[in-house]
């Protein structure tokens, strides 16, 4: 008798309005009932689990079938996107050296961390991984989440299915729509997934360890929210020409606040390509441009990369020369966009940043583990403006070229 009227509340009451309640409703039960949060935990693992096992194939059959049944001559708009992406991710390595050596950070160093990470010696390495997964056998990229591999498929197999009968089409348009259907389904249980990640999220953290740091997220968020509020709009302004606070608040609000919770850029892809559909953008446009801005679009890797680099270098009493300050800019966005979209991606290539300054690995490893132990703050606000991110420049984009055509 009470799921009856459950399910009437949750038709009428919006999804955003959920996802608030559920947010309150998190963090009251981890401080309130501390003992319960590992069992409504699972909610939040099975939310996440869901949406990193339908978002590859998700993507998979909507950009075949949006290639498929794309229209010779007709354009897509992939790069003024990617150019967007690229402009995003340097203009927050500037934002997070500058905030850096206004205000600099110093680190408490002391054992190196027992973690078995190994992380890349060159940025010619990160670009070779990038490589290699793109060429990625089609069933291990599916596996794997591999994006970049998933997306090569997809549009070599769109592309040759351009010429199959109209019945394959239609078969391929079909499964397109089911798999959609069967996304919608898990995204409204996205209330039940935040709750139970806030709550086991505020349980394990606390502020405790989180406190000693405090100068160090101050940087790191306020950066984050800078590019955010500011840098990212005036990017957008100079696309679209008119206010773009309309949409990056509800970019910010559909996209990242899931992302902050699930700290994984490629769980949020279905959220993404919902939110997408919802703003009326192209779907052989957006089924390109999400899951790609997943890979490299990220900006909020780069203000990690750059501000936890120039902690180090604090710490050990280096002198920061402007030209180093430029390098570290490009180097910090070009690794940025080799990080994998999972959580604590960004955090193996600050020893690759630190080389930069001659400081040692063992060092830098060090600086890896702080990351880690801040991460639950760190990697959740990085993952909330790297994914928000992806749709709001894929919207400006689209918004831009609908410009020009009206002018024209």
């Amino acid at each position: 008798m009470l799921l009856s009227p459950l399910l009437r509340w949750a038709r009428r009451t919006s999804l955003v309005a959920q996802i608030a309640i559920a947010l309150v409703a998190g963090v009251l039960l981890a401080f309130l009932a501390p003992g319960v949060t590992p069992y409504v935990a699972f909610l939040g693992t099975l939310f996440i689990s869901a949406l990193k096992a339908v978002a590859p194939v998700l993507v998979l059959v909507l950009v075949m079938d949006a290639i498929s049944h794309h229209t010779p001559g007709e354009a897509t708009g992939i790069r003024p996107i990617l150019l967007l992406y690229a402009i995003g991710t340097l203009c927050a390595a500037v934002v997070g050296v500058t905030a850096s050596l206004w205000w600099p950070s110093t680190l408490t160093l002391q054992a190196a961390p027992q973690a078995d990470i190994a992380p890349p010696g060159a940025v010619s390495e990160v670009l070779l991984n990038v490589a290699r997964s793109v060429v990625d056998n089609p069933v291990n990229a599916l596996l794997q989440a591999n994006y970049i591999g998933i997306l090569t498929w997809a549009v070599a197999l769109g592309l040759a299915l351009r010429h199959a009968s109209g019945s394959t089409r239609a078969v391929l348009r079909d499964g397109a729509q089911a798999i959609t259907t069967i996304i919608q389904g898990v995204i409204r249980l996205a209330p039940l997934g935040i709750l139970g990640l806030v709550a086991s999220t505020f349980a394990e953290a606390g502020t405790q360890a989180l406190w000693g740091y405090a100068h160090l997220l101050a940087v790191l968020v306020g950066c984050m929210l800078f590019v955010a509020l500011v840098v990212n709009p005036l990017i957008v302004f100079g696309a679209i020409r008119r206010n773009p606070y309309p949409l990056v608040f509800t970019c910010l609000r559909e996209s990242g606040v899931t992302a902050f919770f699930t700290r994984s850029s490629a769980a949020n892809i279905p959220i993404n390509l919902a939110l997408a559909q919802r703003l009326g953008l192209k779907e052989e446009t957006y089924g390109i441009a999400i899951p790609l801005g997943a890979t490299i679009n990220m900006a909020g890797a780069a203000i990690t990369i750059s501000v936890l680099t120039l902690a180090a270098a604090h710490t050990l009493g280096i002198q920061v020369e402007p030209l180093s300050a430029l390098l570290l800019c490009v180097v910090a966005s070009v690794c940025a966009s080799g990080a994998s979209g999972v959580a604590g991606g960004s955090l193996l290539l600050i020893p690759l940043a630190c080389s930069l300054f001659g400081i040692g690995n063992d060092v830098a490893m060090q600086v890896v583990a702080v990351g880690f132990v801040i991460g639950i703050v760190q990697d959740s606000a990085e993952t909330a403006l790297n994914s928000s991110t992806d749709v709001l420049f894929t919207a400006a984009a689209s918004m831009a070229q609908e410009r020009r055509s009206a002018a024209a």
